[in-house]
């Protein structure tokens, strides 16, 4: 098996590399179609891969050593378990589907064998992370991501919003790999490892180390696992390193599935499931992961009610599932935290897609507010994204009522500091969730057409290689949580890849509530949701989408001026992006400014280099007044010369 587990993310970066380099070889099709089989190819040893590990046959090697310091082997490795055996079947599945979607979308674009390189790359280096056994190696996962992340958002690089966005994702991500680089050199220190094993069977031990802090002692342990989600804040996108992701959206639609669906934003969530045992040893650690993931899920969620672009409905609709799935990881309900991200990998690309589709058919038109009726025109989009908008607003049985429902319930269930504030932000959440998702639906879909002439021209359903990727992702939309629901509520589906302390096990207490009848765990699920507030939140946010968009649609209107300035806050995110570029971008150029005008050119220029040539030429015109020329001048200074040489003799 190792060789398919070694394959697998090759068979990517291979693809990669043919649509990179000899794209201008084999053309257009021949980079659509390498890539697209070397993708298939990572999916179906993915397939193998599962069920192999679900047979019980779990690997952790190291494939060779990459460098030795100080007693520390750095080595290049595989850890292949139910966790990362997951994640590669939904990272692979998920760029299939964009793969295939991009052979529609990209058509006309110039650069169409690049584009094909970028998201290959961007699924090698996913691959790398996820299939990872030791903290050099996710690093360079998690780096590879971010700098193809940078290139697929700044893909259309005339566009200067696009160049804008690509560097502020970039810089953004900085901030937060800083503070994931040092929480692995405190692994490193503490643990003179970075081998996942060596560091998880020796963290129970280092639970009394102590770490010497501005604030006093603190558990080294605390430091080490606040640090690493200082990372994920950075990549899942969390209040306050969130503001790179709705600007993402300058990039081309099929990565923005990519991006907010099954890679790079989901690698925060994995990580930190990842590291559950060393989370469960820091209940300080925990709690920060709930408030702030409960901050991101409701004050994004608010954000996504007054968009207009049809992307960054959606894209503030990831922000605020990750922060649901971040609330899960607080909670301890890791489990549940990687079943909502595998739910939501399907239905947010499925989302991304048919918003893509949209704008292929408005010819890349992005404002909701000029569109409308289009339920008649693309009833393939209209369909596929209203089951994926059933699964984001969490109506049972769509995928994303049991993921979500259960990360309420465990949040309910949890008592750290915080869960109590969580538990109301994600459940207020709900209702914002269900009425944005209808809103979309309802301006988008129904009531009458509000395109310009030029843009109903041509109106149709979008080709099948657009429609049948959008095919593909509902079915997952409609039964993954039938499928794997029942296993990963009773605790097993992840064997021992996830850890959770008995206290801290919220997930067995929601199973112990749902085996109260004889109806089955689902069944049990679906009869529990009647009587428990999410469900009725979701049906009235439909409810009063449903009321403001199609019976009366003056509403909105009249609800935005009677609360116009929180209105004109949620317009503005907040003002959040309007400090950060106040204070660290036009803060940076200006410090860079009076650095350059005080430091460089007065100081350094004008004082050390000029002052210096400055001192030597008053120098030397001083001195050469006394080159006079007269030798009587000369036997003058020759007496006075004598006279003092005497006189400092007789005077020592």
């Amino acid at each position: 098996m190792t060789t398919i587990y070694l394959l697998t993310p090759l068979l990517c970066l291979f693809g990669a590399i043919v649509a990179g380099f000899l794209g201008h070889i084999v053309g257009r099709k021949g980079a659509h179609w390498m890539t697209i089989l070397m993708v298939l190819g990572a999916f179906i040893l993915s397939v193998l891969v599962y069920k192999d590990v679900q047979a019980g046959n779990i690997y952790n090697g190291a494939l060779y050593t990459w460098g030795l310091s100080g007693g520390v082997s750095f080595d290049v490795g595989f850890l292949i378990d139910e966790l990362s055996a997951t994640m590669m079947v939904v990272v692979t599945f998920v760029s299939l589907m964009v793969h295939i979607y991009t052979i529609g979308y990209m058509h006309e674009d110039p650069a169409y064998q690049r584009f094909f390189a970028f998201i290959s790359l961007f699924t090698f280096a996913m691959l790398m992370l996820v299939m990872s056994n030791n903290f050099l190696q996710l690093f360079f996962g998690w780096e590879a991501v971010g700098l193809v992340s940078y290139l697929l958002i700044g893909f259309w690089h005339t566009k200067e919003t696009a160049v804008f966005a690509n560097m502020k994702a970039f810089l953004v991500n900085r901030v937060g790999d800083f503070g994931f680089l040092l929480g692995i050199a405190g692994v490193l220190y503490l643990f003179g490892s970075l081998d996942y094993a060596t560091v998880f069977a020796q963290a129970p031990n280092a639970q009394g180390a102590l770490a010497q802090t501005p604030f006093g002692e603190v558990k080294w342990l605390t430091v080490i696992c606040l640090l690493l989600f200082v990372g994920a804040m950075g990549k899942s996108a969390q209040v306050p390193l969130h503001v790179w992701l709705p600007d993402s959206m300058e990039g081309p639609t099929p990565i923005s599935a990519l991006i907010h669906a099954a890679t790079m934003v989901t690698a925060g969530i994995f990580m930190v499931a990842r590291m559950s045992p060393l989370y469960e040893l820091s209940e300080v650690a925990l709690s920060a992961i709930l408030i702030i993931g409960a901050t991101t899920a409701i004050f994004m969620a608010l954000i996504g009610l007054v968009q207009n672009d049809i992307k960054r409905v959606v894209a503030y609709s990831t922000l605020s599932q990750l922060g649901y799935m971040t609330v899960a990881l607080g909670a301890s309900a890791y489990e549940i935290a990687i079943f909502h991200l595998g739910t939501h990998a399907f239905f947010k690309a499925l989302l991304f897609l048919g918003a893509g589709s949209v704008i292929i058919a408005m010819h890349h038109e992005q404002d909701m507010r000029k569109m409308g009726g289009l339920k008649a025109i693309m009833p393939i989009t209209y369909i596929t994204m209203f089951i994926g908008s059933l699964a984001l607003a969490g109506i049972p049985p769509f995928a994303g009522f049991f993921s979500k429902d259960m990360i309420i319930e465990s949040v309910h269930a949890s008592d750290l500091f915080g869960a109590t504030y969580a538990y109301y932000a994600v459940l207020l959440g709900v209702f914002v969730t269900a009425f944005y998702s209808f809103r979309l639906m309802f301006m988008t879909f129904h009531g009458k057409n509000r395109a310009d002439e030029h843009m109903q021209h041509g109106l149709k359903e979008s080709p099948g290689v657009v429609t049948w990727p959008l095919i593909l992702l509902a079915i997952p939309s409609v039964i993954a949580g039938w499928l794997f629901f029942e296993p990963v509520l009773k605790g097993n589906y992840f064997g021992s890849s996830i850890t959770v302390l008995a206290q801290h096990d919220t997930v067995a207490q929601v199973a112990e509530v749902l085996h109260g009848s004889g109806m089955g765990l689902i069944g049990n699920t679906v009869l529990h949701a009647f009587v428990t507030p999410p469900f009725w939140l979701a049906l009235a946010g439909i409810g009063f989408a449903v009321y403001c968009y199609l019976i009366n649609p003056s509403v909105p209107a009249k609800i935005a001026q009677r609360f116009a300035p929180i209105t004109r806050m949620l317009e503005n995110k907040y003002w959040v992006d309007n400090v950060f570029q106040k204070i660290f971008a036009d803060g940076s150029v200006s410090l860079g400014k009076g650095l350059s005008r005080y430091i460089d050119s007065g100081l350094i220029d004008g004082g050390i280099v000029n002052g210096s040539a400055r001192v030597i030429g008053g120098l030397s015109t001083w001195l050469r007044q006394w080159q006079s020329g007269f030798v009587y001048h000369y036997a003058f200074a020759m007496i006075i010369g004598l006279v003092a040489l005497i006189g400092w003799a007789i005077w020592a």
